[in-house]
């Protein structure tokens, strides 16, 4: 895998990220009282190929301004469509448009272009500079040297880090202060932590379902389930699973939203967050709880004060959940893949919204959706790692789960889903501690259920292998890990000996320049009619 990260980064050693770095917590110019004679003066200084720089802004009334002119565009396109729609969309669009005058909605179109210009004047900007930048060079060598290394005596001054791409990059969040970003960070750990708590009440309630024997006990209306031949089986099997994998699907959006207000730069960044939330959820209420509320839920005060019996109380709840997870993993297949071909819920909505407000030239699909698919595969992995030993039964299911979901997530990466980003296989580290945890729960396991089939020796000679498992961990963060987090030097150097060979420095690092624009520093568009369209006005007449 780190092989294949090299040669994603030499495949795209023309993006303009490789020629870029961000640049936050920069102190004011002494002379000027701004921020970016400070950046120019210091970059200029110390790195050679040094190239140029776009100093962020208070965007606030330019992205206002900007919404409302994309606003007023759909208005006047709807009134000129509204002759030639269909009777569902003359109704829609005479509830949501109300009487409008083209004539004047064009004219205050230019109007508003005209103000976004103003405020996009440079003399206008100046006031409004943020401690941000965006720093391009013409060498990635230098690039990624000032990306890794600390720039000021002071490390909260001038903090830098490798940039993301242009079209993941969050605008709104690069310039939040760090001491914001702690606060954030952890106000979303303790909102992820409530709704994994709150989530074990649908959990226990499934798992109920699954112990029918005491349900019976407790409620004896419900023998009348044995009354229908084949409805027991339907009730105690499937029903569980479906109920739980309804659940499920909602989580991984909900961990999304949450993971957004942290505060990252990037889409990939969110993601990543969203896929350990989303782990870590499904790790606790559908494997830990989901074994400890059905076997163990009389017993789970003393596996806390007799910490010694844990292995052991851990294996025999695996061993009385096997059918359940074998239920699982065969519910979960059949639904959640035919669902993913399907994208049904997606093709609903795209439906209904072509046959009242219009087609859209948007897309209806996105991006391929990491935080979910990542997260879910893992589990299957976990359970499959722990009930190799418990329940064989299970793999020869696990296999044709993961070749079936092969094929179909390779037809939606190619031909369904837009892949708006790569990572360079930044997503690993992620797989490959959820790999290491998999492992780690098997070996935990097997150390309690030869302890509960009376085989002590076998029991013991496991434990070597938990820690020669935690050593190989602890010996690929620090082989493997670096390889993820940084670029290396050497890839860079001979990317840009290989563009001095090709006679490409100066239009790769001219594109990382343009490509880190702003949103709202870019012209702004109109309509044919309009006279108001001009390019970016750089100062005041």
């Amino acid at each position: 895998m780190s092989h294949k990260r090299i040669e994603r980064l030499k495949y795209h050693r023309k993006r303009p990220d490789q020629f870029t770095i961000l640049v936050q917590g920069i102190p004011v110019c002494a002379d000027h009282g701004i921020y970016g004679c400070n950046v120019d003066h210091f970059f200029s200084k110390h790195y050679q190929t040094y190239q140029s720089y776009q100093i962020l802004h208070d965007n606030g009334n330019i992205e206002s301004l900007q919404k409302l002119a994309s606003s007023l565009e759909k208005q006047i396109e709807r009134k000129r469509d509204t002759r030639r729609c269909n009777f569902w969309q003359w109704i829609w669009f005479k509830f949501t448009s109300g009487p409008i005058d083209a004539r004047s909605q064009e004219q205050k179109l230019k109007e508003v272009h005209h103000s976004i210009r103003i405020l996009q004047c440079k003399n206008m900007l100046k006031q409004k500079e943020l401690p941000v930048a965006f720093v391009s060079f013409k060498s990635r060598l230098e690039a990624a040297q000032a990306a890794e290394t600390q720039q000021h005596v002071n490390p909260l001054s001038l903090v830098t880090r490798y940039a993301p791409e242009p079209t993941e990059t969050i605008w709104s969040n690069l310039a939040i202060p760090f001491y914001r970003l702690a606060a954030y960070k952890l106000g979303v750990f303790i909102a992820a932590f409530l709704l994994t708590v709150f989530f074990t009440i649908p959990v226990t309630a499934v798992q109920g379902i699954v112990q029918f024997e005491k349900i019976e006990k407790w409620f004896p209306p419900a023998r009348a389930v044995q009354l229908i031949p084949g409805l027991s089986s339907v009730v105690t099997g499937y029903l569980p699973s479906m109920i739980l994998n309804g659940f499920i699907y909602l989580i991984p959006f909900a961990m999304l939203g949450m993971a957004s207000f942290e505060g990252c730069i990037s889409k990939s960044q969110t993601e990543i967050k969203a896929c350990n939330m989303v782990f870590y959820f499904l790790l606790g209420n559908v494997f830990f709880l989901s074994i400890l509320s059905g076997s163990l839920l009389h017993q789970i005060g003393e596996s806390f004060t007799h910490p010694k019996d844990i292995p052991s109380r851990l294996a025999s709840a695996v061993s009385a959940q096997s059918d359940f997870f074998i239920t699982y993993i065969l519910t979960n297949g059949m639904s959640g893949f035919s669902f993913e071909v399907l994208q049904f819920g997606l093709l609903t909505w795209h439906f209904l919204k072509a046959h009242t407000v219009g087609h859209s030239d948007e897309p209806y699909l996105y991006g391929f959706p990491y935080y979910r698919v990542v997260p879910i595969a893992s589990l299957a992995v976990l359970i499959g790692m722990v009930y190799a030993v418990v329940s064989p039964l299970l793999l020869p299911i696990l296999v044709i789960y993961f070749l079936l979901g092969y094929a179909v997530f390779i037809n939606q990466m190619e031909d369904v889903y837009e892949i708006t980003y790569d990572t360079c296989g930044q997503y690993w580290p992620t797989i490959h501690h959820y790999i290491f945890l998999s492992v780690t729960l098997m070996q935990t396991t097997m150390i309690g259920l030869f302890g509960l089939k009376s085989k002590p020796g076998a029991s013991f000679a496991t434990i070597p292998l938990l820690v020669l498992n935690i050593m190989f961990n602890e010996y690929c963060k620090v082989r493997f890990l670096p390889t993820f987090q940084c670029r290396p030097i050497q890839i860079c150097k001979d990317n840009d000996d290989l563009d001095k060979t090709e006679r490409e420095a100066e239009c790769s690092s001219e594109h990382a320049v343009r490509a880190y624009t702003p949103p709202w520093m870019r012209p702004t568009g109109s309509s044919p009619e309009s006279s108001s369209v001009q390019p970016l006005v750089r100062c005041l007449l």
